[in-house]
């Protein structure tokens, strides 16, 4: 698990394909989010977790997408 806050949980897969992304859960939702738009790009969350998601993301854009990459390598 990458990060977790009111109940949502964030998480990077070793060797997931591209774009570069992260996985959310919250309760019975969950989304794929873009790390360089910060756009959902599969599944679905709530409207208030999506803007708490996208909030704390743009905060820690780099650091996503430098573990990302980071969990990509062999």
């Amino acid at each position: 698990m990458f990060s977790s806050f009111d109940g949502i949980r964030i998480y990077i897969y070793p060797r997931d394909h591209n774009p570069p992304h992260f996985h959310v859960y919250y309760a019975e939702y969950e989304a794929l989010i873009d790390i360089r738009t910060l756009e959902i790009i599969a599944g679905n969350l709530p409207g208030k977790q999506a803007k708490r998601v996208q909030k704390w993301a743009i905060l820690l854009q780099d650091e996503l997408l430098n573990e990302f990459i980071r969990l990509q390598q062999p």
